[in-house]
């Protein structure tokens, strides 16, 4: 019973996320038709074809991978120290009342004022990594803290009587515990990750970089493009999102498989 569910389940979310598509696509179509301006509102159609063009090109995968190189570095570097301030936050009430005024101001700043700064104080090509990251490092930092205070104090107890807290115990203990806070915020910090680094290559010109790309569709009124490179953007997202899953998923079944020829070895 359940196993036939999951399917027509999977099916009708398919269809449903479909349906978004079409909608947004109707949407840009209306507004061209309400504000009377091709230019700014291509046809739906007319965006396709640029979408199509732009994949057939090497010269767009140079882009994308470019973006995605620095989206990894973004990710890599944000959960590093959002772990670590997250993990910092959730043991230590002090640590957190202190770094809170911080965090706040990481929130609430303009994105352009940030960049701006960070323009002033190093070098350009530096830019998406450094700016992407104190955005994003919020996110995950309040993902791991709110995981260590919701777990139980018994559990904490357990580890207590063997050893103190050190790195054995944080990838034994507390990893797996917060998993699930963890995979949540990547899941936002993808997406918010990809609009920051795309938005700081278009304000710094990174070379071979689809916000650079970006830049240059607009100045040649080449909206068209703009649109394709938007829908490239959201499979990116899709993507990156999407691959932590993925790979869980096979994870589980090699182990799945692995257990069941051990047991079927030690039965024979």
């Amino acid at each position: 019973m359940i196993s036939t569910m999951k399917p027509s389940k999977g099916l009708r979310e398919a269809i449903v996320f479909c349906s978004g598509i079409i909608l947004l696509g109707c949407l840009i179509q209306a507004a061209g038709w309400i504000r009377g301006d091709r230019l700014v509102f291509p046809d739906v159609i007319e965006i396709l074809r640029a979408f199509f063009r732009l994949l057939g090109k090497q010269q767009t995968y140079v882009k994308i991978g470019v973006t995605l190189a620095h989206l990894l570095e973004v990710m890599a570097v944000s959960a590093f120290f959002g772990i670590a301030i997250g993990l910092a936050e959730g043991l230590s009430d002090t640590v957190r009342t202190l770094l809170k005024p911080a965090m706040i101001l990481l929130r609430s700043i303009p994105m352009i004022v940030m960049v701006v700064i960070i323009m002033v104080l190093t070098k350009y090509d530096r830019v998406p990594l450094i700016a992407s990251s104190l955005f994003v490092i919020p996110i995950i930092s309040e993902a791991a803290s709110e995981g260590c205070r919701s777990i139980e104090p018994e559990l904490i107890d357990v580890y207590r009587l063997n050893s103190g807290f050190n790195l054995r115990v944080l990838r034994d203990v507390y990893l797996p515990l917060i998993a699930g806070y963890l995979r949540q915020a990547y899941a936002n910090a993808v997406g918010m990750g990809l609009k920051l680094v795309v938005t700081t290559e278009y304000l710094v010109q990174t070379k071979n970089s689809l916000g650079k790309a970006v830049y240059s569709s607009s100045y040649f009124n080449e909206y068209q493009d703009i649109y394709a490179y938007a829908l490239i953007m959201i499979l990116l997202v899709l993507l990156v999102g999407t691959l932590p899953a993925i790979l869980a998923r096979i994870r589980e079944q090699l182990s799945g498989t692995g257990r069941a020829l051990a047991e079927s070895e030690s039965t024979t």
